[in-house]
Protein backbone atom coordinates (compact mmCIF):
# COMPACT_ATOMS: atom_id res chain seq x y z
CA UNK A 1 0.00 0.00 0.00
CA UNK A 2 0.73 3.60 -0.69
CA UNK A 3 3.10 5.22 2.54
CA UNK A 4 1.40 8.53 3.70
CA UNK A 5 -2.06 8.51 1.93
CA UNK A 6 -4.21 11.15 2.41
CA UNK A 7 -6.64 10.84 4.28
CA UNK A 8 -10.47 11.95 4.37
CA UNK A 9 -12.35 11.44 7.49
CA UNK A 10 -16.33 12.15 7.27
CA UNK A 11 -18.66 12.04 10.31
CA UNK A 12 -22.40 12.64 10.14
CA UNK A 13 -23.83 13.66 13.26
CA UNK A 14 -26.64 11.64 14.42
CA UNK A 15 -27.38 9.88 11.23
CA UNK A 16 -28.91 6.79 11.98
CA UNK A 17 -27.69 3.16 10.28
CA UNK A 18 -31.03 2.85 8.87
CA UNK A 19 -30.25 6.38 6.98
CA UNK A 20 -28.46 4.72 3.93
CA UNK A 21 -29.17 2.53 1.46
CA UNK A 22 -26.25 0.75 1.61
CA UNK A 23 -27.23 -0.43 5.30
CA UNK A 24 -30.90 -1.23 3.72
CA UNK A 25 -32.73 1.87 3.32
CA UNK A 26 -35.23 2.00 0.48
CA UNK A 27 -36.98 5.29 0.11
CA UNK A 28 -33.81 7.68 1.24
CA UNK A 29 -31.38 8.72 -1.80
CA UNK A 30 -27.81 8.70 -1.01
CA UNK A 31 -25.78 6.94 -4.22
CA UNK A 32 -22.57 8.60 -3.34
CA UNK A 33 -22.20 7.06 0.13
CA UNK A 34 -23.57 4.01 -1.35
CA UNK A 35 -20.20 4.23 -4.00
CA UNK A 36 -18.31 4.07 -0.94
CA UNK A 37 -19.81 0.29 -0.15
CA UNK A 38 -20.01 -0.60 -3.08
CA UNK A 39 -16.02 0.42 -3.92
CA UNK A 40 -14.73 -0.28 -0.49
CA UNK A 41 -15.48 -2.14 2.93
CA UNK A 42 -18.86 -1.75 5.21
CA UNK A 43 -18.32 -2.16 8.38
CA UNK A 44 -22.04 -3.97 9.84
CA UNK A 45 -20.71 -4.12 13.60
CA UNK A 46 -18.95 -0.23 13.80
CA UNK A 47 -19.48 0.83 17.51
CA UNK A 48 -19.22 4.27 18.75
CA UNK A 49 -17.56 4.71 21.84
CA UNK A 50 -20.65 6.73 23.51
CA UNK A 51 -24.14 7.11 22.47
CA UNK A 52 -23.56 11.11 22.72
CA UNK A 53 -21.93 13.55 20.41
CA UNK A 54 -18.92 15.00 22.67
CA UNK A 55 -17.46 12.14 24.39
CA UNK A 56 -17.95 9.95 20.88
CA UNK A 57 -15.88 12.62 19.35
CA UNK A 58 -13.34 12.59 21.68
CA UNK A 59 -13.00 9.19 21.76
CA UNK A 60 -12.40 9.04 17.84
CA UNK A 61 -9.99 11.95 17.58
CA UNK A 62 -7.82 10.23 20.62
CA UNK A 63 -8.57 6.54 20.32
CA UNK A 64 -9.46 6.56 23.44
CA UNK A 65 -12.42 5.68 25.44
CA UNK A 66 -13.82 8.72 26.53
CA UNK A 67 -13.57 8.28 30.67
CA UNK A 68 -9.82 8.05 30.33
CA UNK A 69 -9.86 11.58 29.10
CA UNK A 70 -12.24 13.60 31.37
CA UNK A 71 -14.98 13.79 29.13
CA UNK A 72 -17.82 11.72 30.20
CA UNK A 73 -19.91 13.32 32.46
CA UNK A 74 -20.33 12.56 36.03
CA UNK A 75 -23.67 14.92 35.70
CA UNK A 76 -26.79 14.42 33.38
CA UNK A 77 -25.47 16.77 31.39
CA UNK A 78 -22.75 14.62 28.23
CA UNK A 79 -22.71 17.14 26.17
CA UNK A 80 -21.07 21.09 25.97
CA UNK A 81 -23.69 23.82 25.04
CA UNK A 82 -22.06 26.96 25.54
CA UNK A 83 -19.45 28.69 23.64
CA UNK A 84 -18.40 30.07 26.51
CA UNK A 85 -17.89 26.53 28.92
CA UNK A 86 -14.56 26.23 30.57
CA UNK A 87 -14.62 22.58 29.76
CA UNK A 88 -12.79 20.73 26.98
CA UNK A 89 -10.41 18.28 25.24
CA UNK A 90 -7.47 18.42 27.02
CA UNK A 91 -4.21 19.72 25.18
CA UNK A 92 -2.19 16.82 27.29
CA UNK A 93 -4.06 14.19 25.15
CA UNK A 94 -2.44 13.28 21.85
CA UNK A 95 -4.83 13.51 18.61
CA UNK A 96 -4.18 12.06 15.30
CA UNK A 97 -4.22 15.12 13.92
CA UNK A 98 -1.32 16.07 16.38
CA UNK A 99 0.60 13.20 15.53
CA UNK A 100 -0.25 13.56 11.33
CA UNK A 101 0.98 17.17 11.54
CA UNK A 102 4.14 16.32 13.15
CA UNK A 103 4.40 13.62 9.96
CA UNK A 104 4.34 16.82 7.63
CA UNK A 105 0.54 16.46 6.99
CA UNK A 106 -1.42 19.57 5.92
CA UNK A 107 -4.18 19.04 8.22
CA UNK A 108 -8.02 20.62 8.74
CA UNK A 109 -11.28 20.44 10.30
CA UNK A 110 -14.04 21.58 8.77
CA UNK A 111 -17.66 21.46 10.36
CA UNK A 112 -18.44 20.80 13.75
CA UNK A 113 -15.89 20.46 16.87
CA UNK A 114 -18.56 20.79 20.09
CA UNK A 115 -15.05 19.67 22.18
CA UNK A 116 -14.30 23.07 23.81
CA UNK A 117 -12.70 26.08 22.95
CA UNK A 118 -10.89 28.55 25.66
CA UNK A 119 -9.96 27.86 29.58
CA UNK A 120 -9.58 30.94 31.38
CA UNK A 121 -10.27 34.04 28.53
CA UNK A 122 -12.05 34.57 25.68
CA UNK A 123 -9.28 34.13 23.66
CA UNK A 124 -6.84 31.54 25.09
CA UNK A 125 -7.95 28.75 22.54
CA UNK A 126 -6.61 25.98 24.85
CA UNK A 127 -9.44 23.81 23.56
CA UNK A 128 -9.80 25.10 19.65
CA UNK A 129 -9.27 22.44 17.04
CA UNK A 130 -5.91 24.58 16.19
CA UNK A 131 -4.86 23.89 19.69
CA UNK A 132 -5.14 19.76 18.53
CA UNK A 133 -3.18 19.35 15.57
CA UNK A 134 -5.33 21.08 12.88
CA UNK A 135 -3.53 23.49 10.79
CA UNK A 136 -7.19 25.04 9.47
CA UNK A 137 -10.79 25.43 11.30
CA UNK A 138 -13.55 26.40 9.35
CA UNK A 139 -16.60 25.36 11.31
CA UNK A 140 -18.37 25.90 14.80
CA UNK A 141 -16.97 24.91 18.21
CA UNK A 142 -20.50 24.01 19.67
CA UNK A 143 -22.87 22.32 18.03
CA UNK A 144 -26.11 22.85 15.57
CA UNK A 145 -29.00 23.26 18.23
CA UNK A 146 -32.73 23.94 17.47
CA UNK A 147 -31.98 27.50 19.33
CA UNK A 148 -29.78 28.06 16.46
CA UNK A 149 -32.12 28.45 14.07
CA UNK A 150 -35.60 31.13 14.42
CA UNK A 151 -38.71 29.05 14.34
CA UNK A 152 -36.95 25.69 15.15
CA UNK A 153 -38.17 25.56 18.80
CA UNK A 154 -35.54 25.08 21.86
CA UNK A 155 -33.98 22.36 23.04
CA UNK A 156 -33.80 23.37 26.18
CA UNK A 157 -37.39 24.49 26.92
CA UNK A 158 -37.89 20.89 25.79
CA UNK A 159 -35.44 19.26 27.60
CA UNK A 160 -35.76 21.49 30.76
CA UNK A 161 -39.30 22.59 30.31
CA UNK A 162 -41.40 20.74 32.62
CA UNK A 163 -38.36 20.78 35.51
CA UNK A 164 -38.86 24.90 35.01
CA UNK A 165 -42.28 25.24 35.10
CA UNK A 166 -42.67 22.83 37.74
CA UNK A 167 -39.74 25.50 39.77
CA UNK A 168 -42.08 28.34 38.95
CA UNK A 169 -45.12 26.84 40.04
CA UNK A 170 -43.37 25.74 43.26
CA UNK A 171 -41.67 29.25 44.01
CA UNK A 172 -45.04 30.67 42.72
CA UNK A 173 -47.02 28.66 45.70
CA UNK A 174 -44.22 29.46 48.30
CA UNK A 175 -44.66 33.40 48.13
CA UNK A 176 -48.42 33.25 47.81
CA UNK A 177 -48.48 30.64 51.14
CA UNK A 178 -45.90 33.37 52.86
CA UNK A 179 -47.86 36.51 51.60
CA UNK A 180 -51.27 34.95 52.82
CA UNK A 181 -49.19 33.54 56.38
CA UNK A 182 -48.11 36.82 56.90
CA UNK A 183 -51.67 38.69 56.15
CA UNK A 184 -53.32 36.40 58.55
CA UNK A 185 -50.68 37.34 60.93
CA UNK A 186 -49.61 33.71 61.40
CA UNK A 187 -46.27 34.41 61.02
CA UNK A 188 -44.83 37.92 61.10
CA UNK A 189 -42.70 37.97 57.63
CA UNK A 190 -40.42 41.47 57.36
CA UNK A 191 -42.04 42.74 53.93
CA UNK A 192 -38.17 43.52 52.95
CA UNK A 193 -37.47 40.33 52.58
CA UNK A 194 -40.36 39.19 50.99
CA UNK A 195 -39.94 41.86 48.84
CA UNK A 196 -36.68 40.57 48.54
CA UNK A 197 -37.56 36.74 47.46
CA UNK A 198 -39.82 38.36 44.27
CA UNK A 199 -37.01 40.53 43.17
CA UNK A 200 -34.49 37.73 43.35
CA UNK A 201 -36.90 35.60 41.71
CA UNK A 202 -37.96 37.68 38.81
CA UNK A 203 -34.30 38.34 38.46
CA UNK A 204 -32.98 35.28 37.89
CA UNK A 205 -35.91 34.66 35.41
CA UNK A 206 -35.43 37.33 33.60
CA UNK A 207 -31.19 36.80 32.77
CA UNK A 208 -32.26 32.83 32.18
CA UNK A 209 -35.14 34.42 29.80
CA UNK A 210 -32.08 36.73 28.01
CA UNK A 211 -29.76 34.04 27.78
CA UNK A 212 -31.77 31.66 25.93
CA UNK A 213 -33.39 34.74 23.83
CA UNK A 214 -30.21 35.38 22.94
CA UNK A 215 -28.69 32.15 22.51
CA UNK A 216 -28.04 32.35 18.94
CA UNK A 217 -26.64 34.95 18.99
CA UNK A 218 -23.92 33.97 22.16
CA UNK A 219 -23.36 29.90 21.08
CA UNK A 220 -24.24 29.74 17.45
CA UNK A 221 -21.42 31.14 15.22
CA UNK A 222 -18.80 30.22 12.57
CA UNK A 223 -15.17 30.51 12.76
CA UNK A 224 -12.34 30.65 10.35
CA UNK A 225 -9.45 29.38 12.50
CA UNK A 226 -9.36 32.12 15.34
CA UNK A 227 -11.18 34.45 14.35
CA UNK A 228 -15.34 34.61 14.06
CA UNK A 229 -16.63 35.27 11.10
CA UNK A 230 -20.12 34.91 11.40
CA UNK A 231 -22.42 35.72 14.40
CA UNK A 232 -25.12 34.10 14.37
CA UNK A 233 -24.88 31.39 12.27
CA UNK A 234 -26.65 31.41 8.75
CA UNK A 235 -28.19 28.48 7.51
CA UNK A 236 -28.32 29.51 3.88
CA UNK A 237 -26.15 27.51 1.58
CA UNK A 238 -23.90 26.20 4.78
CA UNK A 239 -23.82 22.60 3.16
CA UNK A 240 -22.67 24.32 -0.18
CA UNK A 241 -19.62 26.53 2.05
CA UNK A 242 -18.82 23.83 4.15
CA UNK A 243 -17.90 21.51 0.66
CA UNK A 244 -16.48 24.40 -1.21
CA UNK A 245 -13.88 25.07 2.02
CA UNK A 246 -13.32 20.73 2.26
CA UNK A 247 -12.77 20.89 -2.34
CA UNK A 248 -10.56 24.09 -1.70
CA UNK A 249 -8.45 22.70 0.65
CA UNK A 250 -8.20 19.38 -1.00
CA UNK A 251 -6.97 21.54 -4.15
CA UNK A 252 -4.04 23.05 -2.31
CA UNK A 253 -2.72 19.92 -0.92
CA UNK A 254 -2.83 17.87 -4.02
CA UNK A 255 1.16 17.10 -4.11
CA UNK A 256 1.40 16.55 -0.33
CA UNK A 257 -0.22 14.18 2.27
CA UNK A 258 -3.39 15.76 4.11
CA UNK A 259 -5.75 15.00 6.24
CA UNK A 260 -9.11 16.49 5.85
CA UNK A 261 -11.73 15.68 8.94
CA UNK A 262 -14.90 16.95 7.10
CA UNK A 263 -17.47 16.86 10.54
CA UNK A 264 -21.02 17.76 9.21
CA UNK A 265 -23.36 19.45 10.56
CA UNK A 266 -26.53 17.39 9.30
CA UNK A 267 -28.48 16.12 10.38
CA UNK A 268 -28.54 16.80 13.85
CA UNK A 269 -31.40 19.82 14.58
CA UNK A 270 -32.08 22.31 13.54
CA UNK A 271 -32.43 20.92 10.20
CA UNK A 272 -31.70 22.77 6.87
CA UNK A 273 -31.68 22.09 3.60
CA UNK A 274 -30.97 24.48 0.51
CA UNK A 275 -33.00 25.32 -1.97
CA UNK A 276 -31.90 22.51 -4.76
CA UNK A 277 -33.02 20.04 -1.72
CA UNK A 278 -36.15 20.96 0.02
CA UNK A 279 -38.93 18.85 -0.58
CA UNK A 280 -36.91 16.27 -2.37
CA UNK A 281 -37.10 13.76 -0.92
CA UNK A 282 -39.71 11.08 0.51
CA UNK A 283 -38.64 12.05 4.15
CA UNK A 284 -39.78 15.64 4.91
CA UNK A 285 -36.88 18.10 6.11
CA UNK A 286 -35.01 15.20 7.84
CA UNK A 287 -34.77 13.53 3.91
CA UNK A 288 -33.96 16.40 2.36
CA UNK A 289 -30.52 16.89 4.67
CA UNK A 290 -29.70 13.43 4.47
CA UNK A 291 -29.26 13.74 0.61
CA UNK A 292 -28.22 17.04 0.42
CA UNK A 293 -25.10 15.32 3.09
CA UNK A 294 -24.74 12.47 0.09
CA UNK A 295 -24.00 15.13 -2.53
CA UNK A 296 -21.23 16.90 -0.45
CA UNK A 297 -19.83 13.33 -0.22
CA UNK A 298 -19.96 13.37 -3.99
CA UNK A 299 -18.11 16.03 -4.37
CA UNK A 300 -15.49 15.54 -2.17
CA UNK A 301 -15.16 11.55 -4.47
CA UNK A 302 -15.62 13.63 -7.74
CA UNK A 303 -12.65 15.93 -6.71
CA UNK A 304 -10.64 13.19 -5.75
CA UNK A 305 -11.05 11.30 -9.07
CA UNK A 306 -10.13 15.12 -10.67
CA UNK A 307 -6.73 15.49 -9.09
CA UNK A 308 -5.85 11.34 -9.62
CA UNK A 309 -5.86 11.10 -5.97
CA UNK A 310 -7.93 8.13 -5.39
CA UNK A 311 -5.16 5.63 -4.86
CA UNK A 312 -2.94 7.66 -2.72
CA UNK A 313 -6.53 8.30 -0.33
CA UNK A 314 -8.35 6.71 2.54
CA UNK A 315 -11.89 7.76 2.76
CA UNK A 316 -14.10 7.11 5.98
CA UNK A 317 -17.60 7.41 6.67
CA UNK A 318 -19.77 7.35 10.17
CA UNK A 319 -21.87 8.79 12.14
CA UNK A 320 -21.16 10.18 15.89
CA UNK A 321 -23.66 7.61 17.10
CA UNK A 322 -27.27 6.60 15.97
CA UNK A 323 -30.04 8.65 15.01
CA UNK A 324 -31.64 10.99 18.07
CA UNK A 325 -35.86 8.88 17.63
CA UNK A 326 -37.22 12.08 19.87
CA UNK A 327 -36.47 14.99 17.61
CA UNK A 328 -39.95 15.35 16.65
CA UNK A 329 -41.17 19.19 15.28
CA UNK A 330 -43.05 21.36 16.83
CA UNK A 331 -45.98 20.41 13.81
CA UNK A 332 -45.45 16.61 14.72
CA UNK A 333 -43.01 15.97 11.65
CA UNK A 334 -39.96 13.56 12.65
CA UNK A 335 -36.74 15.12 12.81
CA UNK A 336 -34.55 12.10 13.38
CA UNK A 337 -33.68 9.43 11.39
CA UNK A 338 -33.92 5.56 11.30
CA UNK A 339 -31.56 2.48 13.08
CA UNK A 340 -33.07 -0.20 11.29
CA UNK A 341 -33.91 -3.35 12.96
CA UNK A 342 -31.74 -1.80 16.41
CA UNK A 343 -33.72 -1.07 19.46
CA UNK A 344 -33.00 2.69 20.86
CA UNK A 345 -30.84 5.12 19.53
CA UNK A 346 -28.53 8.42 20.37
CA UNK A 347 -27.56 9.09 24.51
CA UNK A 348 -28.73 5.02 24.95
CA UNK A 349 -26.40 1.77 24.50
CA UNK A 350 -29.04 0.02 23.02
CA UNK A 351 -27.41 -1.40 19.52
CA UNK A 352 -29.60 1.63 17.94
CA UNK A 353 -27.76 3.74 20.17
CA UNK A 354 -23.90 2.77 19.30
CA UNK A 355 -24.07 0.67 16.09
CA UNK A 356 -23.21 3.23 13.08
CA UNK A 357 -22.46 3.33 9.55
CA UNK A 358 -18.76 2.82 8.79
CA UNK A 359 -17.48 2.65 5.40
CA UNK A 360 -14.28 2.62 4.17
CA UNK A 361 -12.69 3.29 0.64
CA UNK A 362 -9.29 2.91 -0.68
CA UNK A 363 -8.72 1.68 -4.47
CA UNK A 364 -6.40 -1.16 -4.78
CA UNK A 365 -5.31 -1.60 -1.44
CA UNK A 366 -8.65 -2.45 0.27
CA UNK A 367 -11.27 -4.59 -1.73
CA UNK A 368 -14.66 -3.31 -3.18
CA UNK A 369 -17.94 -4.83 -2.19
CA UNK A 370 -16.40 -6.09 1.08
CA UNK A 371 -19.14 -7.28 4.16
CA UNK A 372 -16.49 -7.23 7.26
CA UNK A 373 -19.29 -7.73 10.62
CA UNK A 374 -16.86 -8.43 13.28
CA UNK A 375 -16.93 -6.21 16.33
CA UNK A 376 -14.66 -2.39 15.43
CA UNK A 377 -15.26 0.97 16.83
CA UNK A 378 -14.87 4.29 15.93
CA UNK A 379 -11.81 4.42 18.17
CA UNK A 380 -9.83 2.23 16.03
CA UNK A 381 -9.77 5.01 13.16
CA UNK A 382 -6.51 6.44 15.36
CA UNK A 383 -4.16 3.50 15.27
CA UNK A 384 -5.32 3.13 11.57
CA UNK A 385 -3.73 6.24 10.42
CA UNK A 386 -1.46 7.14 12.62
CA UNK A 387 0.07 3.25 11.09
CA UNK A 388 -0.40 4.90 7.76
CA UNK A 389 1.14 7.94 8.19
CA UNK A 390 4.29 6.39 9.63
CA UNK A 391 4.14 7.90 12.92
CA UNK A 392 4.46 5.96 16.73
CA UNK A 393 1.62 5.25 18.23
CA UNK A 394 1.92 7.05 21.84
CA UNK A 395 3.52 4.86 24.10
CA UNK A 396 2.68 7.00 27.99
CA UNK A 397 -1.23 6.15 27.58
CA UNK A 398 -3.15 2.99 26.96
CA UNK A 399 -4.55 3.58 23.24
CA UNK A 400 -7.72 1.58 23.23
CA UNK A 401 -8.36 1.20 19.56
CA UNK A 402 -6.61 -1.24 17.21
CA UNK A 403 -5.24 -0.62 13.40
CA UNK A 404 -8.37 -1.66 11.02
CA UNK A 405 -5.68 -2.44 7.91
CA UNK A 406 -5.22 -6.11 8.44
CA UNK A 407 -9.13 -6.96 8.73
CA UNK A 408 -9.60 -4.74 6.03
CA UNK A 409 -7.00 -6.21 3.77
CA UNK A 410 -8.24 -9.59 4.39
CA UNK A 411 -5.08 -10.66 6.53
CA UNK A 412 -6.90 -11.30 9.70
CA UNK A 413 -10.61 -12.66 10.20
CA UNK A 414 -11.16 -11.83 13.60
CA UNK A 415 -11.71 -8.67 15.49
CA UNK A 416 -8.75 -7.72 17.38
CA UNK A 417 -11.84 -6.10 20.05
CA UNK A 418 -12.67 -9.37 22.17
CA UNK A 419 -14.18 -7.48 24.47
CA UNK A 420 -15.66 -3.42 24.27
CA UNK A 421 -16.61 -1.30 26.99
CA UNK A 422 -19.99 0.66 26.53
CA UNK A 423 -20.67 3.83 28.95
CA UNK A 424 -23.45 6.11 29.47
CA UNK A 425 -21.56 9.06 30.15
CA UNK A 426 -19.03 8.32 33.09
CA UNK A 427 -20.99 4.88 33.77
CA UNK A 428 -20.04 1.66 32.64
CA UNK A 429 -23.79 0.62 30.96
CA UNK A 430 -22.96 -2.48 29.02
CA UNK A 431 -19.73 -4.79 27.74
CA UNK A 432 -19.91 -6.90 24.56
CA UNK A 433 -17.61 -10.03 24.10
CA UNK A 434 -16.91 -11.63 20.56
CA UNK A 435 -15.04 -14.84 22.31
CA UNK A 436 -12.01 -16.44 19.96
CA UNK A 437 -13.35 -19.01 17.50
CA UNK A 438 -16.80 -18.36 18.17
CA UNK A 439 -19.45 -16.41 16.40
CA UNK A 440 -21.54 -15.55 19.36
CA UNK A 441 -21.10 -11.89 20.34
CA UNK A 442 -22.74 -11.43 23.77
CA UNK A 443 -23.47 -8.33 25.29
CA UNK A 444 -24.65 -7.72 28.84
CA UNK A 445 -26.52 -4.59 30.16
CA UNK A 446 -26.16 -3.55 33.53
CA UNK A 447 -28.78 -0.85 33.99
CA UNK A 448 -31.03 -0.03 31.06
CA UNK A 449 -32.86 3.71 30.27
CA UNK A 450 -36.62 4.27 31.57
CA UNK A 451 -38.10 4.61 28.07
CA UNK A 452 -41.08 7.32 28.44
CA UNK A 453 -43.63 6.47 27.51
CA UNK A 454 -43.51 2.70 28.77
CA UNK A 455 -43.77 0.87 25.30
CA UNK A 456 -42.19 3.71 23.03
CA UNK A 457 -38.64 2.93 21.77
CA UNK A 458 -37.17 6.32 23.65
CA UNK A 459 -37.35 9.02 26.18
CA UNK A 460 -39.77 11.62 24.75
CA UNK A 461 -40.85 13.63 28.19
CA UNK A 462 -37.28 14.90 28.55
CA UNK A 463 -35.90 14.27 24.61
CA UNK A 464 -32.80 12.23 25.49
CA UNK A 465 -32.22 9.28 27.81
CA UNK A 466 -30.26 9.73 31.02
CA UNK A 467 -27.47 7.09 32.77
CA UNK A 468 -28.69 7.46 36.38
CA UNK A 469 -30.82 8.08 39.03
CA UNK A 470 -34.42 7.21 38.34
CA UNK A 471 -33.68 7.42 34.97
CA UNK A 472 -32.37 3.91 35.01
CA UNK A 473 -33.68 0.24 36.22
CA UNK A 474 -29.98 -1.18 37.24
CA UNK A 475 -30.31 -5.28 36.64
CA UNK A 476 -29.08 -7.93 38.71
CA UNK A 477 -27.80 -10.08 37.28
CA UNK A 478 -27.51 -8.17 34.24
CA UNK A 479 -29.34 -8.91 31.39
CA UNK A 480 -27.27 -11.13 28.71
CA UNK A 481 -28.03 -11.02 24.60
CA UNK A 482 -26.33 -12.85 21.98
CA UNK A 483 -26.40 -10.50 19.14
CA UNK A 484 -25.05 -13.07 16.31
CA UNK A 485 -28.96 -14.52 16.97
CA UNK A 486 -30.83 -11.36 18.44
CA UNK A 487 -29.37 -8.43 17.52
CA UNK A 488 -32.11 -6.71 18.08
CA UNK A 489 -32.09 -7.01 21.90
CA UNK A 490 -35.34 -8.66 21.97
CA UNK A 491 -35.25 -11.21 24.32
CA UNK A 492 -32.45 -11.52 27.31
CA UNK A 493 -30.98 -14.74 28.03
CA UNK A 494 -31.83 -16.48 31.23
CA UNK A 495 -29.82 -19.61 32.94
CA UNK A 496 -32.59 -21.58 31.61
CA UNK A 497 -32.02 -20.83 28.36
CA UNK A 498 -28.46 -20.67 28.22
CA UNK A 499 -26.68 -22.98 30.26
CA UNK A 500 -23.00 -20.88 30.16
CA UNK A 501 -25.14 -17.84 31.61
CA UNK A 502 -23.08 -17.42 34.89
CA UNK A 503 -19.82 -18.99 33.31
CA UNK A 504 -20.36 -15.86 30.37
CA UNK A 505 -20.70 -13.37 33.20
CA UNK A 506 -17.89 -14.49 35.23
CA UNK A 507 -15.61 -14.08 32.30
CA UNK A 508 -17.69 -10.22 31.57
CA UNK A 509 -16.94 -9.46 34.93
CA UNK A 510 -13.38 -10.33 35.09
CA UNK A 511 -12.60 -8.18 32.30
CA UNK A 512 -14.89 -5.04 33.40
CA UNK A 513 -12.38 -5.56 36.61
CA UNK A 514 -8.89 -5.38 34.65
CA UNK A 515 -10.48 -2.77 32.98
CA UNK A 516 -11.44 -0.85 35.76
CA UNK A 517 -8.00 -0.98 37.17
CA UNK A 518 -6.57 0.70 34.10
CA UNK A 519 -8.51 3.90 34.46
CA UNK A 520 -6.99 6.91 36.72
CA UNK A 521 -8.65 9.94 37.93
CA UNK A 522 -8.41 12.69 35.91
CA UNK A 523 -10.15 16.16 36.04
CA UNK A 524 -14.09 15.74 34.70
CA UNK A 525 -14.65 18.51 31.71
CA UNK A 526 -18.24 17.77 32.02
CA UNK A 527 -18.34 19.28 35.61
CA UNK A 528 -21.22 21.73 36.32
CA UNK A 529 -18.40 23.90 36.82
CA UNK A 530 -17.10 23.46 33.37
CA UNK A 531 -20.27 23.11 31.90
CA UNK A 532 -22.09 26.26 33.05
CA UNK A 533 -21.69 29.72 30.92
CA UNK A 534 -18.89 32.14 32.13
CA UNK A 535 -19.24 35.29 30.47
CA UNK A 536 -15.41 36.01 30.51
CA UNK A 537 -15.27 33.15 28.10
CA UNK A 538 -17.99 34.79 25.65
CA UNK A 539 -16.64 35.05 22.07
CA UNK A 540 -18.51 38.51 20.75
CA UNK A 541 -17.90 39.29 17.09
CA UNK A 542 -19.18 43.11 17.67
CA UNK A 543 -20.17 44.07 20.91
CA UNK A 544 -23.05 42.95 23.45
CA UNK A 545 -25.08 46.20 23.01
CA UNK A 546 -25.20 44.80 18.82
CA UNK A 547 -26.08 41.47 20.06
CA UNK A 548 -22.14 39.89 19.32
CA UNK A 549 -23.92 40.15 14.99
CA UNK A 550 -21.26 40.02 12.25
CA UNK A 551 -21.05 38.64 8.75
CA UNK A 552 -17.84 38.32 7.11
CA UNK A 553 -19.31 36.00 4.82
Amino acid sequence: SVSNPNVILLMADDLGIGDLGCYGNRTLRTPNIDRLAKDGVTLTQHIAASPLCTPSRAAFLTGRYPIRSGMAAHSRVGVFLFSASSGGLPSEEITFSKLLKQRGYSTALIGKWHLGMNCESSNDFCHHPLNHGFDYFYGITVTNLRDCKLGQGSVFLKGIGKSLATSIEIIGITLVSLAAVHLIGFLKIPFRALCYCLLITAVSLAALFFFFYNYRYLNCFLMRNHQVIQQPLSYENLTQRLTKEAVQFIGRNTNAPFLLVLSYLHVHTALYASKKFIGKSKHGLYGDAVEEMDWSVGQILDVLEKSNLNSKTLVYFTSDHGAHLEEISSSGEVHGGYNGIYKGGKSTNWEGGIRVPGLLLWPGVIEASTYIDEPTSNMDIFPTVIKLAGAELPSDRIIDGHDLMPLLQGKIIQSKHEFLFHYCNAYLNAVRWHPRNSDSVWKIIFFTPNFNPEDSNGCYDSHVCFCSGRSVTHHDPPLLFDLSRDPEEKVPLTPEMESRFYEILQVIQQEVNNHTKSLHAVPDQLSWDNLLWKPWLQVCCSSLFQSCYCDYE
